[in-house]
């Protein structure tokens, strides 16, 4: 079992900067692959970012390449989504995710992770 805790959400202007982190619990964390996801309101939980377990490999979301960030320090429990140039169609709650089925394979799914957070908001004004 995995509990995930994100923090680091606010409100920051567009072009403005926020780190989301996300801490989780258990001693396994360095086998599973990682992943954030954001949900706008009236909108499907999207694929942000994700990450394998040594956080050698990255993929990310065309709409948030070369802005965002995601690596993971696993001697700390947590991974960390550097988000950069923001823009008001960022403003979304932002969901972090575990998945124990494969620590190499990073899924964009919401149905191929296992574990969830609460969730954080960031809303970016214009």
């Amino acid at each position: 079992q995995v509990q995930l805790v994100e923090s680091g959400g606010g409100l920051v202007q567009a072009g403005g900067s926020l780190r989301l982190s996300c801490a989780a619990s258990g001693r396994t964390f360095g086998t599973y692959a990682m992943g954030w996801f954001r949900q706008a309101p009236g909108k499907e939980r999207e694929f942000v970012a994700g990450i394998n377990w040594s956080g050698g490999n990255t993929y990310y979301v065309d709409s948030v390449k070369g802005r965002f960030t995601l690596s993971r320090d696993n001697a700390k429990n947590t991974v960390y989504l550097q988000m950069n140039s923001l823009k008001p169609k960022d403003t979304a709650v932002y969901y972090c995710a575990a998945a124990s089925r494969s620590r190499w394979y990073i899924g964009v799914r919401p149905d191929e992770y296992d574990y969830w957070g609460q969730g954080t908001q960031v809303t970016v004004s214009s």
